[in-house]
């Protein structure tokens, strides 16, 4: 029994067990054993985690077709494997405390992936996956790269970001038109930002939105009246490719105590 890869739930089997290996060895020994496994397909990540004794490994997949392969070619995926959509699951239902993330992500949703991890970051405490290089280099790229971007800032406030790994087409079935990366996050110290969160991002995803526009012009509909002191006067005169997570930090308490965002 093998499972078709189907193109509307972006699959792309990895083959290649040296690489699924190397995955796998990338999630850390730790505390934390609850660790979920996204989009297992076929089990070519699931036979090693299996066999990890640190890990209490759940599976959640889409696809019915690969749920009961796994099933059937894994004697120890039974109770393991939910057959779910991830963006859709509640993780509290899953897990009751801290969790691990592991997976080759569906790359026509990995964003979105992203932006419920963070939604969950305070359980959240370390993602392994392979992604397409493309978002792979936006999220582990430094201020000042045109490839720096919304997901970088938002997730470089909460994780260590390790670049792992780069993946050819060729070790996957079918093969994917793009290049592929493993990346790894690993939770950081921070605690809170120091600034209202839900204003932090809603000003990253506006300085983004026009990234050729100066910050200025970008964030023009919710500047206060008020001329800006000096240190936020020269951050509104640059593009936002240009400003660390500190900086859009001090960006947004000003904003906050200057403006009422609406």
């Amino acid at each position: 029994m093998e499972v078709r890869a189907k193109k509307a739930l972006g699959q792309h089997f990895l083959t290649d067990q040296n690489i699924a290996r190397s995955i796998v060895n990338a999630l850390s020994v730790s505390p934390v054993r609850d660790v979920l496994e996204i989009g297992p397909g076929m089990g070519v990540l699931s036979q090693y985690l299996l066999d990890r004794e640190d890990l209490d490994l759940k599976m959640v997949e889409v696809d019915g077709e690969s749920v009961d392969y796994l099933l059937t070619h894994f004697g120890k995926a039974d109770g393991r494997v939910m057959l779910a959509d991830f963006l859709k699951l509640d993780m509290a239902l899953v897990f009751p405390g801290e969790y691990r993330v592991i997976g080759n992500f569906p790359y026509n949703i990995s964003s979105q992936i992203f932006f419920k991890i963070l939604d969950d970051k305070d359980r959240v405490s370390e993602v392994v996956c392979m992604i397409q290089k493309e978002v792979a280099d936006r999220i582990a790229e430094k201020p000042g790269s045109k490839t720096y971007g919304i997901l970088s800032v938002l997730l470089q406030a909460w994780y260590d970001i390790d670049y792992i790994l780069s993946v050819g087409p060729g070790a996957f079935c079918p093969p994917p038109k793009v290049k592929s990366s493993v990346i790894r996050l690993r939770r950081n110290a921070r605690t809170e930002l120091g600034c209202d969160e839900a204003l932090f991002k809603k000003v990253v995803k506006a300085a983004f939105g026009q990234r050729r526009k100066t910050l200025r012009n970008a964030l023009k509909p919710m500047l206060p009246a008020s001329p800006a002191p000096e240190e936020v006067a020269r951050m509104l005169d640059l593009r936002a490719e240009t400003l660390g997570v500190e900086d859009f930090i001090l960006l947004t308490n000003w904003l906050e105590e200057r403006y009422r965002f609406r």
